[in-house]
């Protein structure tokens, strides 16, 4: 099931962070906006009835995980957006990433490297 954008941001500090409870997502949020602990804790059990996350019982707190690694969630979201909104072109999406920020030598030079070792594995 396709996480929404604030379950998207929990996912990822659950994925930084490890297993963690509520009040600990809470103080990670990456948008750092202003929420209840009911908000937040609310939003991990309908995320648990998804499938999105598991939970372990640590005495009177619950401890909480991602239930699928990043990389199967990311590839399925990101699969979806290049598809709805750059056609299906990866290439698109690159563009649109380098023209619209500062980009770094050091990340050029990640993505540099990231498309040899695809190139390399489309050879083989």
């Amino acid at each position: 099931m396709k996480p929404s954008e604030l379950e998207m941001q929990i996912l990822v500090v659950l994925w930084e962070r490890g297993p963690s409870t509520a009040r600990e997502v809470l103080e990670n949020m990456p948008d750092q906006k202003e929420r209840a602990y009911t908000s937040i804790l609310s939003i991990l059990q309908i995320m648990d009835r998804k499938g999105l996350v598991k939970r372990k019982r640590e005495g009177l707190t619950d401890r909480w995980r991602p239930a699928n690694p990043k990389q199967s969630v990311l590839g399925q979201y990101l699969g979806e957006m290049v598809q709805k909104v750059f056609g299906g072109k990866p290439s698109a999406v690159f563009m649109q990433l380098l023209e619209s920020g500062d980009v770094s030598e050091a990340e050029l030079s990640e993505i540099e490297r990231m498309i040899r070792v695809h190139k390399r594995r489309a050879k083989e």
